[in-house]
């Protein structure tokens, strides 16, 4: 019943969503386009396996366990989803037409009905929390296994979740497997309504990173063209350019060939970041203009994407964006890996257990201010031995949790095996 009244008020609001759509274009012009994907109106292929990553981390993670799945089972057929227009272009750009892609129509009944009917898919991976009541359905209807991997709920989720409970418990029901990253949110989860046998707890697949051909290939270049000393502000948001570029002419003033390469989350953002340095009386130059990084600039503007792990490959500290504003934050954990320090803003509650194991060992520091920030960054160029003890002890913590996609595959195979029939 809870499901039928959360499908007639979509219906009845389902001319909000072109509003919806039209809204987030005034940001990003690629949500205006490939509208008929979000009605589930395009004409798709069966797929043995469907996988949907809401966003550019999701997906980023959903690789990894892509890679197992065609090292072990090359002749399965997957069909992979998203939601936004910047996941979108890192898996076209990564996997080209080795999967059928398109973005997830919305939860509307007739438009996943006809979705699911056309993809008719033996398995389902959905990352993290994308979780919606009538997509479930649709897939377990069409004897579809449903797994929720790398599954993650903050105690905000748990409690929105909980405003909805009989929606949400009668969709936890059908899952048949979920792989989260801890035991506190194997907990939230069976409060939820899910079936404790059904819930395991594997860790992150985002300690399992690593760059890759091209953001490798960028880093030695970049080795071999930059002499200097480097710092990386990724996935910042407006409203934390200028504190970035702040912090930077601080630094300058001790530190005058420190380069800065400041790295917009979305590319919607590149023109107000560059309008920011150009205020900020910087002088720079663009990712997109150059293919050889210059050494006489204070700031590159690295307006291009897929290509953030590249530059954490050349810094000697780092900065994770969308922390300084109330976003929830990105992952640390990409800077980390390259064994150098990282600092984050106070709203990082998208990544708060990763942010607390790095903290506790000194390989991360939360700062909730731009001054806090600026001394961070300073001691890191004034104290070498304690930037590079720092940046040890950061990656210490990515090795110890790495194995969470062996883990999450392992208890896919099952599943998998029935779908490559």
């Amino acid at each position: 019943m809870a499901r039928i009244v959360y499908s007639t008020l979509l219906f009845i609001l389902t001319p909000l969503l072109l509003v919806y759509l039209r809204s987030r274009s005034k940001k990003d012009h690629a949500y205006n386009k490939r509208k008929s994907e979000r009605f589930g109106l395009k004409k798709l292929q069966q797929t043995d396996l469907l996988i949907h990553a809401v966003s550019m981390g999701e997906a980023q993670a959903a690789f990894k366990l892509l890679e197992k799945i065609n090292h072990h089972f090359p002749q399965l057929s997957v069909t992979f989803t998203c939601s936004s227009p910047t996941a979108s272009s890192l898996i076209q750009s990564q996997l080209g037409d080795k999967v059928q892609h398109c973005y997830l129509p919305f939860d509307v009944n007739w438009c996943v009905k006809r979705f699911v009917k056309q993809v008719k898919p033996k398995a389902c991976i959905i990352m993290e929390t994308e979780l919606w009541p009538n997509l479930i359905h649709q897939l377990k209807t069409n004897g579809c296994h449903v797994a929720l991997a790398n599954g993650r709920l903050s105690e905000k989720s748990f409690h929105q979740y909980q405003k909805f409970s009989r929606l949400t418990a009668n969709m936890l029901k059908k899952v048949d497997l979920l792989l989260v990253q801890t035991d506190t949110e194997v907990k939230r989860f069976v409060n939820l309504g899910a079936d404790p046998q059904k819930c395991h707890s594997c860790g992150s697949i985002k300690f399992d990173i690593s760059p890759n051909k091209h953001q490798a290939a960028l880093t030695k270049i970049l080795k071999a063209n930059l002499n200097r000393p480097v710092w990386v502000a990724g996935s910042v948001h407006p409203g934390e350019f200028k504190s970035m570029l702040k912090a930077h002419k601080k630094l300058l003033e001790t530190q005058p060939n420190v380069l800065l390469i400041l790295c917009p989350r979305h590319p919607e953002a590149f023109s107000e970041a560059q309008l920011d340095i150009i205020a900020s009386g910087l002088t720079y130059t663009s990712r997109s203009v150059t293919a050889k990084l210059p050494n006489d600039v204070n700031v590159i503007l690295g307006d291009s994407m897929g290509e953030l792990m590249g530059f954490y490959g050349i810094a000697q500290a780092a900065f994770v964006g969308g922390s300084l504003i109330n976003n929830g934050g990105h992952n640390p954990l990409e800077p980390a890996a390259f064994g150098i320090p990282v600092s984050v803003g106070p709203y990082h509650h998208d990544f708060l257990d990763i942010v607390e194991q790095l903290e506790q060992t000194g390989g991360l520091q939360v700062c909730p201010y731009v001054d806090s920030f600026e001394h961070w960054l300073l001691s890191n160029f004034e104290d070498q031995q304690l930037r590079q003890s720092r940046g040890l002890q950061a990656m210490e913590v990515v090795a110890r949790n790495q194995g969470a996609s062996q883990k999450q595959f392992d208890a896919l195979l099952p599943a998998l095996t029935t779908a490559a029939g």
